[in-house]
């Protein structure tokens, strides 16, 4: 049987590349009793921040023909309530565990990284730098590589864990954020966050959510995702986890073959929860036809 494990650096060590994404699996118990989560190489946790967050109000979800728009506005319980409630499940779990932050300032990513520093059975920290910045006017955190790097290397200097920062796709030149993050001395990319998109009711004229403007995702966003990781892996020699609108096994040895060390399953754990067994089955199948021994040797292997 193929090698399946992958080694993102720092001792982060996947039994296979698969990762579920931030925010399409909540905080993983919310969804043990339909899949087996230890099949996963790792869970990304629903977006903590240091207060707990209502979010935006409904409607935030909608379903359209190329993807799904969602304004969740990062609502979640709070670090307080993750600590008590969900850390005891996640820390039983068979797989990497790595905490997703979102915060609104430099100090707030610090202050809960200091915190859940304690925690013994976290793997790492994947930050959402698609937040808007209070301390530079509202600009989002990854929309600016100076602020981007000023924010990654003070969080670097503040974690020995892996460090991984999850990338916009709503810029000019994503490949100055890519280089911005490996000089900080992050481990990882992982990219991309969702897109712009939104949707209008042909009936009521009304927005098909609350804020008007959302984030696309789903197979419609894998083209994009895949052009904007070769431009990224050109810049950079750190590992990138590709994310985007992969919803199939095919698409896995895509993102690989495009310079991706692992990806993550995001929309498509709403419309296929079951997705990973055939995944982890179309790799196997694919490597032996392909006389592959370990999946490591396909990444970057794409002739761009």
């Amino acid at each position: 049987m193929i090698d399946l494990s992958v080694d993102l650096g720092k001792g982060l060590l996947l039994k296979n590349p698969i990762l579920a994404a931030s925010g399409t699996f909540g905080y993983g118990d919310e969804i043990a009793d339909l899949v087996e989560i230890k099949q996963f190489g790792g869970i990304i946790t629903k977006s903590l921040s240091w207060q707990p967050r209502v979010g935006n109000p409904p409607p935030r979800i909608v379903e359209t023909s190329s993807g799904m728009i969602n304004s969740i506005g990062l609502a979640n319980i709070g670090l307080d309530a993750f600590l008590k409630e969900k850390a005891p499940f996640l820390s039983r779990l068979k797989c990497k565990v790595i905490v997703n932050i979102a915060a609104s300032s430099k100090s707030e990513f610090i202050e809960v990284i200091r915190l859940l520093d304690r925690e013994e059975w976290i793997a790492g920290y994947e930050i959402n730098v698609s937040c808007p910045n209070v301390e530079e006017g509202g600009i989002a955190f990854g929309t600016n590589p100076e602020i981007l790097y000023r924010l990654s290397a003070e969080l670097r200097q503040k974690t020995d864990r892996f460090l991984i920062i999850k990338l916009t796709p709503n810029v000019t030149d994503i490949a100055l954020l890519a280089v911005a993050v490996q000089q900080s001395g992050a481990n990882a990319i992982s990219m991309i966050n969702t897109l712009y998109g939104a949707a209008i009711d042909i009936y009521t004229f009304k927005p098909k959510i609350s804020t008007i403007i959302g984030g696309l995702s789903g197979p419609a966003i894998k083209p994009v995702a895949l052009a904007l990781l070769i431009k990224a892996r050109k810049a950079v020699d750190i590992p990138i986890i590709g994310i985007g609108g992969i919803s199939c096994g095919a698409d896995v040895i895509e993102f690989m073959l495009a310079g991706a060390s692992a990806i993550q399953l995001g929309s498509v754990n709403f419309f296929n929860p079951l997705v990973i067994c055939e995944i982890l089955d179309f790799l196997q199948q694919y490597s032996a036809k392909q006389k592959i021994t370990s999946i490591r040797d396909l990444v970057g292997k794409a002739q761009l």
